[in-house]
């Protein structure tokens, strides 16, 4: 039997430790949309994708695999890039602070920082806080589950924002514009500054890294974010409620949520403290090739996934007919690969591109039945 709905406002952690997250969230009832149904609706303007949540499986035992070749091989970057990016943090923020991280692709990185800030936090007297909230492409970060931290004590001065990446910068420039109403609204100041293990054209106001590699996390889906589902804002949530979800039990025996966190932990507290990474220059070029590439597949802005993160969301999420890769006998596109085979997606090589791999999103019929 699925568990029963919460009150709007009751906290959970999700298969996490209790102590490592907080999910803002509204746990929902959902029937799934199948994918292809769920793009043709988004592209026909019917419905936003926010409204709608598609079936998650079980990884196969093949692509798990994958998975674990990637902890293996990457694990050890990743939680170098976290110590840098806890750095930046530190440098950023004075006093207490709380790490807000964007569901889902931000909860494990937003875990992994508040264990290293609370171990360099011992006898300091600052205190860390994490929770997990939605943002929502075109509907802004969820203001209730903002206003319930003030109302519980969390100062704006204190928060900051953690995802795990960013290509062209959507939930950056999201966030931004949802902050300054917030602000606006509620005589606050907020920083609307986002802070990303790795950060591929200069979109983010802070990163670790601007290298586009496969953080392990983003293989998965809900079994390695706390067996929770994509955010969801439909009409099953009220005036005063968070943003909702669904918990998916039917993945409980593949869950690697907490395993995750606890190996790249194992692997941080090897290591010391180190410098923040500095950015780079190379964003006009690599921005100004997407857009081009646009023009000349005739597609809209939106429907370019670049980089390893948005490509593997693409490829289990969407429908996407093409997948670009710079290097296609390179590791860390083996599990792009993989999917994109299983599922027919065209493979193209191109040496030139701005990143290791770039998922290009069907054009459907709006009218297919």
């Amino acid at each position: 039997m699925p568990p029963l709905e919460p009150p709007a406002k009751a906290p959970f952690s999700g298969s996490y430790a209790p102590q490592d997250v907080t999910f803002l969230l509204k746990l929902l009832e959902l029937k799934p949309t199948p994918v292809r149904e769920k793009e043709r609706l988004i592209q026909s303007g019917a419905k936003h994708y926010s409204e709608m949540l598609s079936s998650e499986s079980a990884p196969s035992s093949e692509y798990l695999e994958l998975f674990y070749a990637a902890l293996e091989r990457n694990g050890q970057k990743l939680a170098l890039d976290l110590h840098r990016l806890a750095s930046l943090i530190e440098r950023e923020r004075d006093g207490d602070i709380t790490l807000i991280s964007l569901a889902r692709g931000g909860t494990p990185i937003g875990i992994l920082l508040k264990r290293e800030l609370e171990r360099r936090s011992v006898g300091t007297g600052r205190k860390v806080g994490h929770f997990s909230v939605s943002i929502i492409r075109d509907r802004g970060i969820d203001d209730h589950a903002l206003t319930y931290l003030l109302e519980h004590g969390f100062h704006e001065k204190t928060w900051t924002f953690i995802d795990g990446w960013s290509a062209k910068g959507t939930i950056g420039r999201e966030l931004g514009s949802s902050l300054e109403k917030f602000n606006a609204l509620h005589g606050r100041s907020a920083k609307p500054e986002l802070f990303v293990v790795s950060d591929l054209f200069g979109s983010a106001a802070f990163s670790a890294s601007s290298q586009d590699y496969l953080i392990p996390s983003s293989l998965l889906g809900a079994t390695v974010s706390g067996l929770i589902s994509r955010s969801v804002l439909n009409e099953q949530i009220g005036a005063g409620d968070f943003h909702g979800c669904v918990q998916l039990e039917h993945l409980r025996a593949s869950d690697l949520s907490q395993f995750f966190v606890d190996r790249v932990w194992e692997l941080m507290k090897s290591l010391e403290p180190v410098q923040p990474f500095s950015k780079t220059a190379s964003i006009p070029p690599a921005r100004d090739f997407l857009h081009t590439l646009a023009l000349e597949r005739g597609l809209p802005f939106n429907h370019l996934k670049p980089g390893i993160g948005e490509s593997t969301r693409a490829l289990l999420r969407r429908v996407p007919d093409t997948l670009m890769l710079r290097e296609p006998g390179n590791p860390e596109v083996a599990h792009l690969v993989h999917l994109a085979q299983e599922k027919g997606v065209t493979l193209e090589t191109v040496p030139n591109l701005p990143c290791l791999a770039l998922a290009l999103i069907a054009q459907l019929e709006t009218s297919e039945a």
